[in-house]
């Protein structure tokens, strides 16, 4: 560290960038624990040390970056070291849209890609995985022979990023492949027959390789930032991606009505609940007695039971369209949200 700091003001102005600093910077325990890690303590007072030393006009910058800036000692964030906290989000829209601008700089694209488009069918993608898509753009359009990536083949590499490469040794059986595509016209069905729900951009029931059977893809016109109770509601009306992973998704999200969004008429706007580290997929854990905790499970079930109901009854009236697309889709295995939408809409003979 002191050898660091002696090389940046030698090489003044200069900038010391260190990355992932909770590997050095956690909070100190002082062994209270039985041990602690004293070459890590070392090194972590060996920096505030140095950063203490530091003067405005000797040229030198520290920056550093973490996933965990909760767990990072006290003394690193105090005025006059770490004193700006500059969080980076996922990228917004526009945000994503630039990305993907810069990365297919380094590619031979089509001239008439969409990227708009692009980053509105990768909403919640980081800026990793927007450049894991342009590269698997590039990929397909090698594979299948052409010199430039197209909006197809960038379209495709979203699905690569989000559900795995397309199984093609994968074999379904009649059976099979009439029950998945029933289970994804279900979702797509409920989805276009609710107000507040993204429009369908894509129906498959063709494996991926995260095991997935089939999907239906929505695309937001816009990036959300607020929900309604509606719409939460809505969400778990119509989930996607697999029986198991629907089940464990409209769970959570029925829980996190109840103890994080202040949305049940029980509890009100009371938080039951909080968000470990919003960094790292936001584990949670629950501040409640024993009593309150079976009230939520209470709740939650019926949140899931009500919605279930809810979907059951869409499908129930409109069995005559859940069977046609539901054939459709059997028979070309891939449709588009255009052709699901021109079936559905189309008035009975």
């Amino acid at each position: 560290m002191r050898d660091l700091f002696k090389q940046a003001k030698e090489k003044a102005p200069c900038i010391v960038f260190i990355d992932e600093i909770d590997a050095i910077g956690k909070k100190r325990d002082g062994g209270k624990f039985g041990g602690g890690n004293d070459e890590r303590e070392q090194t972590l007072n060996q920096l505030l040390t140095e950063m203490d030393g530091f003067e405005g006009s000797n040229g030198v910058i520290i920056l550093a970056a973490t996933n965990r800036p909760e767990s990072l000692d006290p003394a690193l964030t105090r005025p006059g070291r770490f004193d700006r906290r500059v969080p980076v989000e996922l990228p917004d829209l526009q945000g994503r849209e630039a990305i993907l601008r810069v990365h297919a700089k380094k590619i031979k694209t089509e001239p008439n890609i969409n990227y708009a488009q692009i980053a509105r069918m990768a909403s919640g993608a980081s800026g990793a995985e927007l450049a894991n898509i342009v590269n698997e753009a590039a990929l397909r359009a090698v594979r299948n022979h052409r010199t430039a990536a197209s909006q197809a083949d960038m379209e495709e590499s979203i699905e690569v990023v989000i559900a795995g490469y397309q199984k093609k040794n994968a074999i379904l059986t009649d059976k099979e492949k009439s029950i998945v595509s029933y289970h994804e016209i279900g979702h797509a069905l409920v989805a276009a027959l609710q107000s507040h729900s993204a429009p369908v951009q894509k129906i498959t029931i063709v494996p991926r390789t995260s095991g997935a059977l089939g999907y239906t893809m929505q695309v937001e016109t816009g990036d959300k930032y607020l929900m309604s109770k509606d719409e939460l509601a809505n969400k778990i009306c119509s989930i996607t991606t697999g029986a198991s992973n629907d089940i464990e998704q409209a769970t959570k999200l029925a829980r996190a009505m109840i103890t994080r969004y202040g949305m049940s008429d029980e509890f009100g706007m009371v938080a039951m609940e909080t968000v470990e580290n919003a960094y790292l997929g936001g584990d949670t854990s629950l501040s409640c007695s024993a009593e309150t905790q079976a009230r939520i499970d209470a709740l939650v079930v019926s949140i899931v039971k009500e919605q279930y109901q809810k979907a059951t009854q869409i499908l129930t009236d409109n069995r005559a369209k859940l069977d046609e697309l539901a054939k459709y889709l059997y028979e070309k295995e891939t449709i588009t949200g255009e052709e699901f939408m021109n079936i559905l809409n189309k008035k009975e003979a």
